[in-house]
């Protein structure tokens, strides 16, 4: 193996498809491929599960491909980084052998009867006022779930994991999982980057017992090294280091150059997320503490608008099929064409407004929350509605960004944008002006998988620290800058009307879901 000109490999696993990404120690994307996936099936409605060897097969099939690209130059790869979707959880037996389908982060059963906590915790949360947010992460632990509802695979569970805890032991043999990987209903200390302490309150609240979980490595340190077994399904050179890197979010934020306090790292994925990267310890709202970042000791103040570009997917499935046809016979992007449908369209949608609570919360927006689009007329065409779901989400992503700005006295001045969206001009426009700040696109789509080769860059001592790495190998692709006059127009839309909106909309959402049962109350599965 030469150490010439070194590449790093960099494995995806995100929802919809396995990524094999080869990056040059430069941030270029020398090879990639990318092989399909089904997110999910489901045998009960709200239900998300996959089998986990579906994963490993595509992760197997996309090396396989992009060692093809590159040849002999398969020599040059010193090192491979994991990166995977957040949440996906697995149950092991002694044998390291899956017992059931992976439930998926997109999974909505609940627990019908959590397990009750001891006197002491139950005070303490009720004086905290978080009674109910400690009742909605044990109704959505899968581990009560299956402990309640699947008690005989339960009792056969050796090891319970995460999507990237199985992974690295399908690569590696080790029963080892990345401190940056660790999002989930588990009993993690964001504090503490480590396990939860035997006293905790987080053991009585879940299922798991501390001998079923892995051990964990800072990031940017060795998991293991490919066995022969994996690299021979791989195509990949056997023995080489596998160095932890963190969750698909927190890599994404750090392959977007997000590591100073003055930036914000805004994803426009599945789930759209707007983040913080910090040296200190805070939490984004009272008991909901942050991720761990990519970079050793750090955090990663996030706040979610779960399945928030999910519905640019649902507009294009629902409205869009002309578009995606003419798309597919040009081989170009959707976005393109997408942007093409708006940009007739002034800022503001002629006055529709959309408040993007497609899936409902915990808090901001609580448990009731729907979505809404308000301002509808007759001069209204599916282009307005495009446009509005755009606005709607940034609006959205702007008050998630105003809120850490205050919980972290920190100022944001730039944007970073990542995910599907940020492909699209138009969105990273509107994106610009509805902030009132630099949005940027950094120089490749595939920022996660640059994320995790970064990681693996400095575990390597291919570059000295994290800053430097990513100065070497990040790059702005493009700059979008507000435009005053549409600026403008955002700024009174925002707080004259989309900040007034949920609370003037929660009572009634609250009467819908009373006469509905959708969704259900907390209380119930």
């Amino acid at each position: 193996m030469s150490s010439r000109n070194p590449l790093i490999l960099a494995i995806d696993q995100g929802t919809q498809s396995a990524r094999a990404l080869v990056f040059d120690l430069h941030g270029n994307l020398t090879a990639k491929a990318r092989i399909p996936i089904e997110p999910y099936f489901s045998d009960q409605p709200g239900w998300a599960e996959q089998q986990p060897d579906v994963y490993w097969k595509a992760i197997c099939q996309a090396c396989q491909q992009v060692m093809a690209q590159i040849g002999a130059d398969k020599e040059r790869i010193v090192g491979v980084a994991l990166t995977t979707q957040r949440g996906t959880v697995v149950n092991l037996d002694d044998k390291y052998q899956p017992l059931r389908p992976a439930i998926t982060w997109l999974d909505q059963r609940r627990v019908a009867k959590p397990p009750k906590l001891p006197m002491m915790w139950r005070t303490l949360f009720r004086l905290a006022g978080a009674t109910d947010l400690v009742w909605y992460l044990q109704a959505q632990a899968e581990s009560n779930w299956i402990a309640q509802n699947q008690p005989d695979i339960w009792a056969k569970t050796r090891w319970f994991v995460l999507l990237s805890g199985y992974l690295t032991h399908r690569l590696t043999g080790e029963m080892v999982d990345s401190v940056g990987s660790q999002v989930g209903f588990i009993p993690f200390e964001a504090k503490e980057m480590n396990w939860a302490l035997p006293n905790s309150w987080k053991w009585p609240a879940l299922s798991i017992r501390r001998e079923q979980l892995p051990t964990l490595i800072p990031t940017s340190q060795p998991l293991g090294t490919i066995t022969a077994a994996a690299a021979a399904q791989m195509g990949i050179p056997a023995g080489l280091p596998l160095i932890a890197a963190a969750a698909d979010k927190a890599c994404e934020v750090l392959g977007s150059g997000c590591i100073a306090p003055h930036q914000g790292g805004l994803s426009y994925g599945t789930t759209a997320t707007i983040n913080l990267t910090s040296v200190r310890y805070w939490e984004v709202s009272p008991q909901l503490p942050p991720f761990p970042s990519a970079i050793p000791n750090e955090f990663n103040m996030e706040i979610q608008i779960y399945r928030g570009y999910w519905m640019v997917s649902w507009f294009k499935q629902q409205f869009g099929h002309r578009e995606q046809r003419i798309a597919d016979e040009r081989g170009i992007p959707p976005e393109v064409l997408f942007d093409e449908l708006i940009e007739t369209i002034e800022p503001g949608s002629r006055g529709l407004i959309l408040q993007p609570y497609w899936t409902p919360g915990i808090r901001n927006p609580g448990p009731e929350a729907k979505g809404a689009i308000i301002g509808f007329g007759d001069v209204h065409t599916r282009a307005h509605i495009y446009r509005a779901i755009l606005e709607g989400v940034a609006y959205a992503l702007r008050e998630g960004l105003e809120h850490l700005e205050k919980r972290g006295k920190t100022k944001v001045t730039e944007l970073r944008v990542a995910g599907g969206g940020a492909q699209s001009d138009a969105a990273m426009q509107i994106t610009a002006d509805i902030f009132g700040r630099p949005a940027i696109r950094p120089h490749t789509y595939e920022t996660s998988g640059l994320g995790a080769a970064i990681c693996a860059a400095v575990g390597l001592g291919l570059h000295p620290d994290v800053a430097t790495a990513v100065k070497a190998m990040v790059r702005e692709e493009r700059v979008f800058l507000p435009q005053a006059k549409h600026q403008a127009t955002y700024e009174a839309l925002y707080h004259k009307v989309y900040k007034r909106l949920y609370q003037r909309l929660q009572p009634l959402y609250a009467e819908i879901a009373a006469i509905t049962g959708y969704p259900p109350p907390m209380d119930e599965a």
